[in-house]
Protein backbone atom coordinates (compact mmCIF):
# COMPACT_ATOMS: atom_id res chain seq x y z
CA UNK A 1 0.00 0.00 0.00
CA UNK A 2 0.83 3.38 -0.85
CA UNK A 3 0.41 6.41 1.56
CA UNK A 4 0.39 9.74 0.95
CA UNK A 5 -0.32 12.50 3.58
CA UNK A 6 -0.28 16.52 3.76
CA UNK A 7 -0.98 19.12 6.20
CA UNK A 8 -1.03 22.42 5.85
CA UNK A 9 -1.86 25.78 7.98
CA UNK A 10 -2.90 29.00 6.61
CA UNK A 11 -0.64 31.44 8.58
CA UNK A 12 1.90 29.40 10.88
CA UNK A 13 0.14 29.00 13.10
CA UNK A 14 -3.33 29.26 11.48
CA UNK A 15 -6.54 27.44 10.43
CA UNK A 16 -4.90 23.83 9.83
CA UNK A 17 -6.02 20.33 8.42
CA UNK A 18 -4.43 17.12 7.03
CA UNK A 19 -5.13 14.80 4.73
CA UNK A 20 -4.09 11.44 3.13
CA UNK A 21 -4.55 9.07 0.08
CA UNK A 22 -4.09 5.66 0.55
CA UNK A 23 -3.42 3.26 -2.45
CA UNK A 24 -2.85 0.32 -3.57
CA UNK A 25 0.30 -0.30 -5.63
CA UNK A 26 -1.50 0.14 -8.99
CA UNK A 27 -2.45 3.54 -8.13
CA UNK A 28 -6.38 2.53 -7.27
CA UNK A 29 -7.80 4.53 -4.34
CA UNK A 30 -8.30 2.24 -1.02
CA UNK A 31 -9.25 5.55 0.93
CA UNK A 32 -8.89 9.44 1.54
CA UNK A 33 -10.05 11.21 4.23
CA UNK A 34 -9.45 15.14 5.10
CA UNK A 35 -9.40 16.13 8.97
CA UNK A 36 -9.02 19.81 9.95
CA UNK A 37 -7.27 20.80 13.37
CA UNK A 38 -8.35 23.96 14.49
CA UNK A 39 -5.11 26.40 14.94
CA UNK A 40 -1.99 24.29 14.53
CA UNK A 41 1.35 24.79 12.95
CA UNK A 42 2.27 23.34 9.16
CA UNK A 43 4.67 20.95 10.62
CA UNK A 44 1.88 19.73 13.59
CA UNK A 45 -0.66 19.43 10.38
CA UNK A 46 2.52 17.10 8.46
CA UNK A 47 3.15 15.05 11.69
CA UNK A 48 -0.90 15.11 12.20
CA UNK A 49 -1.68 13.55 8.97
CA UNK A 50 0.55 10.24 9.45
CA UNK A 51 -0.88 9.77 12.87
CA UNK A 52 -4.57 9.97 11.29
CA UNK A 53 -3.19 7.62 8.30
CA UNK A 54 -1.79 5.25 11.32
CA UNK A 55 -5.21 5.14 12.82
CA UNK A 56 -6.91 4.62 9.94
CA UNK A 57 -4.38 1.65 9.25
CA UNK A 58 -4.43 -0.22 12.79
CA UNK A 59 -8.80 0.22 12.63
CA UNK A 60 -8.44 -2.07 9.44
CA UNK A 61 -8.88 -5.50 10.40
CA UNK A 62 -6.79 -7.42 7.73
CA UNK A 63 -3.77 -9.56 7.64
CA UNK A 64 -0.48 -7.35 7.85
CA UNK A 65 0.49 -5.63 4.78
CA UNK A 66 3.55 -3.11 3.94
CA UNK A 67 2.91 0.20 3.45
CA UNK A 68 5.25 3.08 1.66
CA UNK A 69 4.88 6.29 2.80
CA UNK A 70 5.35 9.66 1.22
CA UNK A 71 5.31 13.21 2.28
CA UNK A 72 5.88 16.92 1.01
CA UNK A 73 7.90 17.70 4.00
CA UNK A 74 11.67 16.96 4.56
CA UNK A 75 11.76 17.76 7.69
CA UNK A 76 9.21 15.32 9.55
CA UNK A 77 10.65 12.49 6.71
CA UNK A 78 13.88 13.48 8.23
CA UNK A 79 12.96 13.23 11.31
CA UNK A 80 10.61 10.15 11.35
CA UNK A 81 13.79 8.45 10.18
CA UNK A 82 15.31 9.98 12.82
CA UNK A 83 18.23 11.60 10.95
CA UNK A 84 17.10 15.16 12.15
CA UNK A 85 16.73 15.65 16.00
CA UNK A 86 13.26 17.13 17.44
CA UNK A 87 13.78 20.71 19.15
CA UNK A 88 9.78 21.36 19.50
CA UNK A 89 8.21 19.51 22.09
CA UNK A 90 4.98 19.13 20.72
CA UNK A 91 6.88 17.53 17.70
CA UNK A 92 8.71 15.21 20.05
CA UNK A 93 5.28 14.41 21.59
CA UNK A 94 3.91 12.80 17.70
CA UNK A 95 6.91 11.75 16.61
CA UNK A 96 6.67 9.26 19.66
CA UNK A 97 2.54 8.87 18.68
CA UNK A 98 4.19 7.90 15.52
CA UNK A 99 6.67 4.98 17.39
CA UNK A 100 3.45 3.93 19.17
CA UNK A 101 1.47 3.53 16.56
CA UNK A 102 3.52 1.60 14.69
CA UNK A 103 4.85 -0.99 17.20
CA UNK A 104 1.56 -1.40 19.58
CA UNK A 105 -0.42 -2.28 15.79
CA UNK A 106 2.58 -4.28 14.65
CA UNK A 107 2.29 -1.70 11.32
CA UNK A 108 4.98 -3.22 8.48
CA UNK A 109 6.25 0.47 7.21
CA UNK A 110 8.54 0.27 4.95
CA UNK A 111 9.63 3.52 4.33
CA UNK A 112 9.34 7.24 5.03
CA UNK A 113 9.93 9.60 1.40
CA UNK A 114 10.30 12.91 0.61
CA UNK A 115 8.36 13.88 -2.52
CA UNK A 116 8.21 17.45 -3.99
CA UNK A 117 4.81 19.01 -3.22
CA UNK A 118 3.80 18.22 -7.13
CA UNK A 119 3.78 14.72 -6.87
CA UNK A 120 1.58 14.98 -3.56
CA UNK A 121 -1.16 16.66 -5.11
CA UNK A 122 -3.81 14.37 -4.75
CA UNK A 123 -3.34 14.98 -0.74
CA UNK A 124 -2.92 18.69 -1.19
CA UNK A 125 -5.83 19.02 -2.86
CA UNK A 126 -8.14 17.41 -0.03
CA UNK A 127 -5.95 19.58 2.82
CA UNK A 128 -7.01 22.87 1.19
CA UNK A 129 -10.87 21.20 0.47
CA UNK A 130 -11.14 20.68 4.35
CA UNK A 131 -9.30 24.19 4.69
CA UNK A 132 -11.88 25.58 2.31
CA UNK A 133 -14.94 24.31 3.92
CA UNK A 134 -14.02 25.98 7.24
CA UNK A 135 -13.50 29.56 5.55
Amino acid sequence: MLIHTDGGARGNPGPAACAFVATDDSGRLIHQQGFYLGIATNNQAEYQAVIESLKWLSAMNHEPITVNYYLDSQLVVSQLKGLFKIKDPGLKIKNLEIKELIKNYKLKIKNFTYIPREQNSAADHLVNQTLDKIS
